[in-house]
């Protein structure tokens, strides 16, 4: 992995806003987690805003949670939120989703793991995390795409 980041994309059969209100609520994130890792919040669904933090139940082998910051949000556009775990002592990578308007109600959707500023970027871009994580944002684009087309 020579940059920073990992990207995916996928025209889905759904308006923009529609997609981004699944995007925009924690609490749905594990129905659509192409990972298998996302287990659930720690707190009741609610639409995220900007600055908005929210705690993630996860499992990679053993059970971990972490906490996520709303970093960029713009309605029916964009959403990222930067990921921490361990008390802030390991993570800082950066899950964002970008929508674009297509022809007849279609939205092209790209997903974005960025380890720009992951404390960790420099061991992960070595390892296979990079090439896992992109096969596993593929299969959440697919779920995502089944959530909305249905």
């Amino acid at each position: 992995m020579d940059s920073d980041t990992v990207s995916v994309e996928r025209v889905i059969r759904a308006e923009p806003e529609e997609i981004f209100a699944l995007l925009a609520d924690a609490g749905r994130h594990e129905s659509f987690d192409g990972s298998g890792t996302v287990q659930g919040t720690s707190a009741p669904s609610r639409p995220l805003e900007l600055g908005s933090v929210f705690g993630m139940s996860m499992k990679m082998g053993l059970p971990y949670s972490t906490k996520n910051t709303v970093i960029e949000l713009e309605p029916g556009r964009r959403i990222a939120w930067q990921t921490k775990g361990f008390g802030g002592v390991v993570g800082g990578r950066i899950w964002r989703y970008e929508l674009e308007p297509q022809p007849e109600g279609s939205t092209l959707v790209r997903e974005t793991w960025d380890l720009s500023q992951d404390k960790q970027a420099f061991l992960l871009k070595r390892s296979s995390m990079p090439a896992t994580t992109e096969k596993n944002m593929r299969r959440t684009l697919d779920r995502l795409a089944e959530a909305v087309e249905a």
